[in-house]
């Protein structure tokens, strides 16, 4: 096995990486995914540490990634706000440049982008965005990995967004950007994208979301109300109303054409059941998956390219 090892490099946000390096590990990942499915041991990252650092909850971000760090051989160490010195007020630019000298990688799950961007201007080893109020690749790398295993490239397709601009649109819109496919947007009145926060023209706007899903390939939602905005819930639940990606959306959309959401999910919300649990869905594939592809993006940001 060859490697060339690159200069650190963070995943901070979707357009950090170029076609060609999400080409690769998307390859790699689909290579990583076929070993673990044959129970086939694979430690290139032996004596390698992953520090995971917390500020909001998790499911799939820490299970995905304290599983995955471990299956390569290495170790990971949880830390949550609540119980480390980031939680007592020590600056950012402080825990970067303390927390960088005592592990090999760090993914972080925290709130505002600033606070992640400020973390990896003071740290020695790759940084990984898992989810921040503006940006979530991880979960979008995840989905497009999806996509390619179910139907090939991505490229040139037409994917559907139903919901408000959230974090999973704003990576999907640089997604967009990065393969070269278009997205469908079709948000509520008064949840509308931040321009600040578009740097594509991939994309059309819509007001009615069955006609966002005409002829998609691809269909994706989140929930309604996501964290840190319970207390708008019930005035969500109103802005919402008709947005739930139902079976006669799915209609509109191509005959071939999948259903994901990055999870949790509330049927009858935001997705009907009969579309969350049905043939066109990849949601349970698409949670998966991210355990496969930050394995691939964490060997990648450590080891660079592998020839093997």
């Amino acid at each position: 096995m060859m490697t060339s090892t690159p200069p650190i490099k963070h995943f901070l946000q979707f357009s950090d990486f170029t076609r060609d390096e999400f080409e690769y590990v998307i390859k790699r990942a689909a290579i990583i995914k076929r070993k673990f499915k044959a129970y086939e041991v694979y430690h290139p990252l032996v004596d390698r540490t992953l520090v995971m650092v917390f500020e909001k909850s998790s499911t799939r971000t820490r299970l995905s990634f304290e599983a995955g760090m471990h299956q390569l051989g290495g170790a990971a160490i949880y830390l949550n706000t609540r119980d480390s010195q980031l939680g007592r007020g020590e600056p950012v630019e402080d825990a970067g440049q303390v927390i960088s000298r005592m592990c090999d990688i760090i993914m972080i799950r925290t709130f505002g982008q600033d606070i992640i961007d400020r973390f990896a201007a003071n740290s020695r080893v790759p940084v990984i965005n898992g989810l921040t109020n503006e940006h979530h690749p991880c979960q979008v790398l995840a989905d497009v990995f999806t996509f390619h295993e179910h139907r090939g490239s991505i490229a040139g397709k037409t994917v559907a967004w139903i919901g408000d601009a959230n974090n999973m649109l704003y990576s999907w819109l640089q997604a967009a950007e990065v393969f070269g496919f278009h997205l469908n947007v079709a948000t509520p009145a008064g949840y509308e994208m931040d321009p600040s926060l578009v740097s594509t023209t991939r994309y059309t706007r819509f007001d009615n979301p069955s006609d966002a899903c005409e002829g998609a390939h691809l269909v994706n939602t989140d929930v309604w109300t996501s964290m840190g905005y319970e207390k708008e819930n019930a005035e969500r639940m109103k802005a919402f109303d008709g947005f739930i990606v139902d079976e006669a959306k799915m209609a509109r959309a191509a005959s071939d054409a999948l259903f994901m959401h990055c999870l949790p999910a509330h049927r009858g919300e935001e997705v009907a059941a009969e579309v969350i649990d049905g043939p066109q869905s990849v949601v349970w594939d698409e949670a998966e998956n991210r355990l496969h592809v930050q394995k691939a993006l964490i060997e990648y940001l450590l080891l660079g390219r592998i020839e093997d």
